[in-house]
């Protein structure tokens, strides 16, 4: 196993420290091309630079230690953790250049006090920082004995005057130091270096116009003495070729970006073609700022933004990122650049923000492609950290043709829902937002946003449908109103105003602390069930945001604090059915039997509305009942002309059941305006039994019921009466039952209707198939196709 990091002297700047100098010795000057670096001793002129942040001290001669000859260097590799220095390393410099020209390979002799791979060694880094020929190999297999290691020249006519002459660097193994010596390290020209294979790792680069960009990747593979070896080499010992020199040039391996446009990169190792190029495309960097964004601040949470205060950002480049990050000014306003962008972390993680009352993610975009650039947005989850097992995150990508979509080399003003967000369950803590996508972006303008509702509704809320006749108005489009009603007392602490929503009249409520609404006269209630009202609210919620709606009854004697008074408050928030919501119709529908504390419904006589929501809209105020209002009309038929099921006007035959144990319907006994009525709810089919007791109604003409719904009677709807007699043996299926089943609708006579009585009288005669009447048993209701609830009263026959 490596060091965790592997140390790469090409992807490193390095700056020379203090290092050491030949072990003495006097001589004649070297030769410019003198190809030794060490051997015994440090060749004339030759120093030794550790490299910024390696351990100092790590290089010695040792006299014990050698490959042949009288010495070696002894470097001690530290362990991790050591102060002093994290690795081992530096450059061989020669005070003069040397002409290294007819070289093939730099050779050394190595061995470690362990097995261990040495990270990296080469040639031609002269520790300056602007070494135009480093080349270098890396994971160099090191075992306890010497052991020879070549590293191919990968253009020797390059080096006419090189002072770099060797480098290495090394970490620890596994966390642990070790000893390493190095021995003969010298240039050689074996002759046995052929089949050179250069390489340029290529790719798409995005630039701008202006931009100044360095070539990496390349390398050379060749066969040394028949064996591989690839050496990663600068790309100053290539010549490079542009396709397009008004886009872009190349010089010592730098393209510098003259136009906008596109160019092909290739190069060659001398007069050996390069595999791979580069597809740079080059655009043309912004000059106008992006457009300055106007919503209100009160309805921005701002990171970056000329236009509003910002938020704290700890970084707008995290060390976990891969991108490079700059403050730049366009037209006079300040932006963030991004280039050699893959992905980059923005955290703001000392000031999270709770996004849960804003609507979406605002940015202004420029890209320099439109293949798919990514926004993610982080929400730590309540216990404000990462990993802690609550976060929530989603990722959005746009493009060309998503929606919203980019285009390149322009402003792109970007909205995006939190609805689009849709794996963000959670958004009471973000933390971090993760983009990547484009090589190059400017961003500017990002914040969070709200769209305010308009400050009043732009449409009624659509129409109650309830039948008016079960409906008892205080104030509604769409009923006949009780006259005289307060809507403001003088003892409430409200302002009201009569407005307009398009056509239909709304109350409206400003400076609402309680507001006191009388009716002139009060509401005998008894017969409804549901107290009803339409809501709008302006202002923002809170989950502390409350309206609270009070009916108060003032008992028999019809006067307040008689005594007898009742009332009961009901309290509506965010959280409650229904749900306050800003900026919508709310319907509120709440049975009467939900105020348990008013105990009587005879005398409702005020309606206190409060809460904490200040300005408010109301509309569709209206006491309203699940059934009739009215009693169905009295029959005026003698009662010697009658036997009667079911009615408070006659006396009534016994009936064994309204609702048998083999139908699908639920029937309940009900008074409407002190009159006695069967409810069926659910009622598919109802099946009334009367065996006990058969009517013989062979001297009556006409079958007669009342019937009441509130449910919808034009086309499909149907309601069907079958009467059912069992013949003389009077009892079910005994062979001489005779039956038959009516069936009326919207257009029969009598019609259907929803929400006022309707009255049956049916000729027995149009029931052809009863062909016998003497021993009626079965009443059986059917509504078709869908259930309903039926009301029904006065079920007799007559004459």
């Amino acid at each position: 196993m490596r060091s965790p990091r592997l140390l790469s002297v090409l992807s490193l700047l390095v700056l020379p420290v203090l290092g050491c100098s030949r072990d003495g010795g006097t001589g004649p000057a070297p030769l410019a091309n003198d190809p030794k670096v060490f051997t015994d001793a440090f060749s004339d002129g030759v120093t030794w630079q550790a490299f910024q942040g390696s351990l100092l001290t790590a290089m010695s001669i040792d006299n014990a230690v050698k490959f042949r000859g009288s010495s070696s260097l002894k470097i001690v590799v530290p362990a991790a953790g050591n102060s002093a220095g994290a690795y081992a390393g530096g450059a061989f410099v020669a005070d003069q250049g040397r002409d290294l020209t007819k070289y093939d390979v730099i050779s050394f002799y190595a061995k470690g006090s362990v097995a261990a791979t040495l990270d990296v060694a080469g040639l031609g880094n002269d520790n300056t920082g602007t070494s135009l020929y480093p080349a270098e190999r890396t994971a160099l297999a090191l075992t306890t004995s010497w052991q020879k290691y070549t590293i191919a020249i990968p253009l020797a006519s390059k080096l006419t005057s090189e002072k770099g002459l060797f480098f290495f660097a090394e970490g620890p193994e596994n966390g642990q130091g070790y000893t390493l010596w190095l021995d003969d390290i010298q240039y050689e020209s074996l002759g046995t270096v052929t089949n050179v294979r250069p390489t340029i790792a290529g790719g798409s680069y995005q630039q701008e116009v202006g931009d100044s960009r360095k070539i990496v990747g390349t390398s050379v593979t060749a066969a040394v003495a028949g064996v591989d070896q690839t050496v990663a080499a600068a790309a100053g010992y290539f010549t490079f070729n542009t396709s397009n020199a008004a886009v872009a040039t190349v010089t010592n391996g730098v393209i510098t970006v003259a136009g906008a446009g596109s160019a092909t990169i290739s190069g060659a190792l001398g007069a050996i073609p390069a595999t791979g190029s580069i597809a740079l495309t080059a655009s043309v960097p912004p000059a106008a700022a992006a457009p300055t964004p106007t919503r209100a601040a009160g309805d921005v949470i701002s990171l970056f933004s000329n236009a509003y205060t910002n938020r704290t950002v700890d970084t707008w480049s995290a060390s976990w990122d891969q991108a490079d990050v700059a403050d730049v000014t366009i037209a006079g306003n300040a932006a963030k650049k991004y280039t050699n962008l893959s992905y980059a972390g923005i955290e703001f993680i000392t000031s999270r923000v709770d996004a849960t009352p804003m609507t979406g993610l605002h940015l202004d975009l420029w890209v320099t492609s439109a293949a798919g650039f990514k926004i993610k947005l982080v929400d730590f989850g309540a216990n404000g950290a990462f990993g802690g097992g609550d976060d929530k995150e989603h990722e959005v990508t746009l493009t060309g043709t998503s929606t919203p979509s980019i285009t390149v080399g322009a402003w792109n003003s970007i909205d995006i829902p939190f609805s689009a967000f849709t794996g963000l369950t959670t958004r009471a803590n973000l933390a971090q937002m993760i983009i990547s996508g484009s090589p190059t972006a400017y961003l500017d303008n990002i914040y969070f946003y709200k769209i305010p509702p308009p400050p009043g509704p732009t449409s009624a809320n659509t129409a109650p449908t309830n039948p008016a006749a079960s409906v008892i108005s205080l104030f509604s489009n769409a009923y006949t109103d009780r006259t005289g009603t307060t809507w403001s007392t003088s003892w409430d602490q409200a302002d009201v105003a009569d407005v307009k929503v398009g056509t239909d009249d709304v109350k409206k409520y400003t400076n609402l602390v309680f507001a006191g609404i009388e009716p002139a006269a009060p509401v005998n209630a008894t017969a409804m069930t549901t107290f009803n009202f339409d809501l709008w609210l302006p202002d923002s919620l809170t989950s502390a945001s409350t309206f609270k709606v009070k009916l108060v009854d003032w008992g028999a004697n019809g006067s307040f604090g008689g005594g007898d008074d009742t009332e009961h408050e009901r309290t509506f928030t965010t959280t409650t059915t229904p749900a306050l919501t800003r900026g919508s119709w709310i319907r509120f529908q709440l049975p009467l039997s939900s105020f348990t504390g008013m105990t009587g419904r005879t005398s409702v006589a005020q309606l206190i509305l409060s809460g904490s929501v200040g300005t408010l809209f109301l509309d569709n105020v209206f006491f309203s009942s699940d059934g009739p209002a009215v009693a169905a009309p009295t029959p005026s038929y003698a009662a010697a002309d009658v036997i009667s099921l079911f009615s408070n006007a006659y006396t009534n035959r016994t009936v064994d059941t309204w609702s048998a144990s083999w139908d699908q319907a639920d029937v309940a006994d009900v008074q409407v305006a002190g009159n006695d009525v069967k409810k069926y709810s659910n009622l598919v089919f109802s099946g009334t039994e009367f065996t006990t007791a058969t009517v013989n109604a062979s001297t009556m003409t006409h079958f007669s019921f009342d019937l009441w719904t509130p449910d919808p009677t034009t086309a499909p709807a149907q309601f069907k009466v079958k009467l059912v007699d069992f013949g003389a043996n009077n009892a079910f299926g005994g062979g001489d039952d005779k039956e038959h089943e009516l069936v009326f609708s919207a257009t029969t006579t009598p019609a259907l209707a929803t929400g006022s009585w309707v009255t049956f009288n049916i000729p027995l005669s149009q029931f052809t198939g009863l062909t016998t009447r003497s021993n009626l048993a079965q009443l059986i209701f059917v509504s078709a196709p869908t259930s309903r609830t039926a009301f029904i009263d006065n079920v007799l026959f007559h004459k």
